[in-house]
């Protein structure tokens, strides 16, 4: 009998000190629990493109805007503090798995809170947030004792952890005060974004002023991709929505391919060109790059749920269940999908810090394309039709970077990494 028989590894999750991962390990990657606490922002996207998608269908632009710019902002904000976190002390031990199971929960809240938010600017009143900042400040609570527990067990970095916790705690008074203060509209989102500011003076604080964290640019540039993934799920649901009304109302068809294609076509694309970019080498060689490229995905993540939430649209309009015209229905779909192309190029100028001639070329030939996709369908081509000409604005970008872009990414990234 061999060794491994008579003694089989076992793993015991007993308490460990949080003194910090090493920035340099060798093949870090995401890990299980990681995964797991993904999936509870699958139901957060989910929930807030149909909620987005139920508004754009009933002419209420303007509200499903605002609601889905605060909903997307909420997923995205609470995942990138945990990830961060993460990559710097992931212990793995059952105190940190307990404590990210809170913030499952709290994930789980907030999402659940997402309907009566997007109901009260619909109707005009003042922003109901209630069970949504309930949810949030769940998670933060844990993240807090996270960060915490961190400055205790882990002194060279105290500074930088104290300086997450005293940021977050003093957010999340403001969060909670925020929900008992019926405020206008417009009054609530200016609060809202003082908190932002607040809630964003920790990082730069900590990672610029306080000696900073040891995250790891190799899993934190997956992760990210992880999360891309996750919200590119959501262009796959809205497909399958969207099949599934033309099936229903007229019967397998050329209209049905069509959407097929579209939108696995659209998912597939975005997906081949977020991907385009080292960005692990890059952050590794210049980790104060980091704050853009924590951040600035926000704007990309939500523009790939809301691709996906206006497939949803592109359902109802097939179902007879929309106001929306057939040029409205395909604008749904384009400007999201111009906005998540628009917010690559941003995210390889912050990271490489150089703009190329060739990239401004496909940026304008993407937006050809989307225009023509409009045009098309106010000419009075099916809707179908023009989701599937939005499917090559992304493989411009893609097929742009295989024929000759690589060559000028690969000068662009040497350079960057030799500077």
């Amino acid at each position: 009998m061999s060794d491994a028989q008579q003694h089989p590894i076992t793993i015991q999750h007993r308490v460990r000190r949080m003194t910090g991962r090493d920035p340099d390990e060798q093949h870090r990657v995401a890990t299980p629990l990681e995964l797991l606490f993904d999936l509870t922002f699958v139901i957060a996207f989910g929930i807030a493109a149909n909620e987005f998608a139920h508004l754009l269908a009933e002419s209420h632009v303007g509200a499903g805007l605002l609601g889905f710019a605060l909903a997307t902002f909420s997923v995205c904000w609470a995942w990138i503090n945990f990830s961060w976190f993460a990559s710097a002390y992931d212990t793995d031990d059952w105190i940190y798995r307990l404590m990210t199971m809170l913030q499952m929960v709290g994930v789980i809240i907030m999402a659940l809170g997402f309907p009566a938010m997007f109901a009260s600017i619909e109707h005009g009143e003042h922003v109901d947030t209630r069970v949504l900042v309930a949810g949030y400040v769940i998670m933060r609570i844990a993240l807090v004792g996270q960060w915490l527990r961190a400055a205790k067990q882990d002194p060279s970095r105290r500074s930088a952890c104290l300086t997450y916790a005293l940021w977050v705690s003093i957010a999340q008074v403001g969060w909670i005060a925020g929900t008992f203060a019926h405020t206008s509209i417009p009054v609530t989102f200016a609060m809202v974004a003082v908190l932002i500011g607040v809630e964003t003076l920790g990082p730069v604080i900590a990672e610029y002023r306080a000696g900073g964290t040891p995250w790891h640019a190799h899993h934190i540039a997956e992760r990210y991709g992880l999360l891309a993934i996750i919200a590119l799920g959501e262009g796959v649901v809205g497909t399958v929505a969207s099949l599934s009304a033309v099936v229903s109302a007229q019967g397998w068809s050329f209209d049905a391919a069509f959407v097929v294609v579209a939108g696995v076509g659209l998912t597939f694309g975005m997906w081949w060109s977020y991907f385009v970019v080292p960005q692990a080498e890059l952050l590794r060689a210049h980790r104060e790059r980091s704050f853009w490229f924590g951040y600035l995905p926000i704007v990309m993540y939500g523009a790939i749920v809301a691709t996906g939430a206006g497939l949803h649209v592109a359902a109802y309009y097939i179902e007879h269940h929309s106001t929306l015209s057939s040029t409205e229905t395909v604008l749904a779909v384009a400007l999201p999908v111009g906005l998540y192309i628009l917010s690559i190029y941003a995210l390889y100028f912050v990271i490489v810090r150089r703009v190329a001639l060739f990239h401004v070329v496909l940026l304008v030939l993407s937006a050809v394309v989307l225009g023509i996709a409009v045009w098309l369908a106010q000419a009075g081509f099916s809707m179908a039709n023009c989701l599937l000409v939005v499917t090559l604005a992304p493989l411009v970008t893609v097929v742009g970077y295989e024929v000759a872009g690589h060559r000028h990414a690969a000068a662009d990234i040497s350079r960057a990494l030799a500077g």
